[in-house]
């Protein structure tokens, strides 16, 4: 007989598996609103009229079903910036690769595990340009009755980072991949949707309501297109607690830097009794290029402050402030803790070294007569016309090739004087790994015309940051000097300027995997590459089956 103590223990048992693994629905419907910034107004493509769109909050190891139905004249794809898609490659967005498009009409559910999973990831459109105002947050809390690591906060705050222009986006691009130059730069960077007061534009920015003697965690996410942003706030110290959905060990700072697609979650003490505080984004590049440098700002407002007072104001970082982006990019650690463990891999079956740059290829049509082009390996992606998932999964011919080279075909000094040839090679190439093989790869930026930092991403994997340095990378010098102990582990990874970074991860994961920079017009110009990871042994080691209602081509 079950005494009533046991009754109870059972029953909260019974609450808290049923509480876990949960399936959260969501509806995007992909339209087209018109929205009013910088003083003037166009329409944009949003998600449920929605710019930034809504937020996906799910818990660790929940099951997320989100039912896409798109009602613009674009093809649409979503992706999950940073889930695992632990054997659900069909769910996991870009364009061509992983999925045919969801063309004008038809619908598409994306149906997902978050896997070992928590914290704070995006989710954007992976075609086009259309990511520019189709994103918004992922939050994945961690299981039910399971602390954070560090001071819980009093409340959460998404902050999402975003770049605005006041022509069409899709129209900015398709004039530069005609003229054969680089895309105008945005008009505004925003703060939740809003640039605050610019130049002939006086409108209030975005507030950030607060009560003294709190911490709050800002979930940071940097969603623009093109750049790179540091985030400040006056007379307040920011804590690092979690970058790309990955716990760190506390990092004290006054400025974060953030990636195109990178997520940083930071606690922020209220202490002080009243007042308002500039928050600031703005650019950091520390090379020759144009960029949008005009400083975005919203109001850290406490409770109980009058509307008379004046903002502290606060200074961001120079656009060229290496020192500071080095600082603290190198200053992140993994966790590393018995329960949040840093598996970085020791013994590598692949080495891999990639070069990041820029070249250009013939046009006829341009008025310079050449195009600039973006490469990796000196090879442009060529995107197919089909889905390389589907050609891989029903071993199509013709689609692509797996002999994309594990180092440059022509070695030269990257960083120092470039040959005179600038030209490119093409192709849809990939690299295919065996499942569970250790993979080092090296991305080395290249002086080809500029050097210039790219933010590079890998779709279907976390990897350890395990170095960085400026110059060439040096096989034998530099490995000494990796940290194989607690790296910070990210999805996402800038390559300095002028220099290189070092990764590593597991191929444990069966399916194709892109590579690419997140400075969208890279990835347009052809920085972009591919994993094709076999399946291993058994069901459990193996790529689902695609779902019923994958687009078609």
């Amino acid at each position: 007989m079950m005494m009533p103590w046991m009754r109870v223990l059972l029953a909260v048992w019974l609450l808290a598996t049923h509480a876990e693994g949960m399936v959260r629905h969501y509806k995007f419907n992909v339209v087209v609103k018109r929205a009013d910034r910088l003083c003037s107004t166009k329409p944009i493509v949003t998600v449920n009229g929605r710019f930034p769109g809504p937020t996906i909050y799910a818990r660790e190891d929940d099951t997320v079903r989100v039912k896409v139905v798109n009602h613009v004249r674009y093809n649409v794809t979503i992706h999950w910036h940073g889930v695992r898609q632990l054997r659900t490659a069909w769910a996991d967005g870009p364009a061509y690769i992983t999925q045919c498009p969801i063309q004008p009409g038809q619908v598409y559910t994306y149906n997902f595990a978050v896997t070992g999973q928590r914290g704070t990831l995006l989710w954007h459109a992976h075609i086009l340009w259309l990511r520019a105002t189709v994103h918004g947050a992922l939050v994945i809390l961690p299981r039910r009755g399971v602390p954070y690591p560090f001071p819980k906060p009093h409340k959460e705050k998404v902050i999402v980072l975003a770049e605005w222009w006041k022509s069409d986006v899709e129209a900015v691009i398709d004039e530069a991949m005609k003229s054969g130059a680089a895309p105008n730069v945005s008009d505004a960077y925003t703060i939740n949707s809003h640039p605050g007061p610019v130049a002939n534009c006086p409108k209030d920015g975005y507030k950030l309501a607060v009560r003294p003697g709190k911490t709050y965690m800002l979930r940071i996410i940097n969603a623009a297109l093109n750049e790179e942003l540091f985030f400040k706030v006056a007379c307040h110290q920011l804590t690092v607690v979690e970058v790309d959905a990955t716990y760190v060990k506390p990092l004290r700072t006054d400025a974060i830097l953030v990636g195109p697609g990178q997520t940083t979650a930071a606690l922020l003490t209220t202490n002080h009794s009243t007042g308002k505080y500039l928050i600031t984004v703005s650019p950091f590049m520390d090379a020759p290029i144009d960029v949008n440098n005009i400083t975005a700002t919203a109001t850290l407002l406490y409770s109980g402050t009058s509307k008379a007072s004046l903002v502290a104001p606060t200074t961001p970082p120079p656009k060229n402030a290496t020192w500071v982006a080095e600082r603290f990019v190198g200053s992140l650690r993994s966790l590393n803790t018995n329960t949040y463990p840093a598996r970085v891999p020791l013994e590598m079956d692949h080495s891999l070294l990639f070069t990041v740059g820029i070249g250009v290829k013939p046009c006829a049509t341009c008025p310079s007569g050449i195009r600039v082009v973006a490469d990796i390996n000196n090879i442009s992606f060529v995107m197919p016309k089909t889905a390389l998932l589907s050609a891989h999964y029903y071993k199509t011919p013709g689609v692509f090739t797996d002999d994309f080279p594990a180092k440059p075909l022509i070695e030269f000094n990257y960083t120092g004087k470039q040959p005179a040839n600038l030209n490119t090679m093409s192709g849809t190439r990939l690299y295919r790994l065996t499942y569970n093989a250790t993979v080092q790869l090296v991305l080395q930026d290249t002086g080809m015309i500029a050097p210039e930092s790219h933010p590079i991403h890998l779709h279907g994997f976390n990897f350890f940051a395990v170095g960085r340095g400026l110059g060439n990378f040096d096989p034998v010098k530099d490995p000494r000097k990796f940290n194989l102990v607690d790296p910070v582990e990210r999805n996402t990874i800038g390559v300095p300027s002028g220099g290189w970074a070092a990764i590593r991860f597991r191929a444990d994961n069966p399916g194709v995997w892109f590579l690419h920079c997140h400075l969208e017009v890279h990835t347009t110009w052809g920085l972009k590459m591919a994993f094709v990871v076999d399946d291993g042994e058994g069901p459990d080691q193996s790529l689902l089956p695609p779902p019923s209602d994958l687009p078609k081509c």
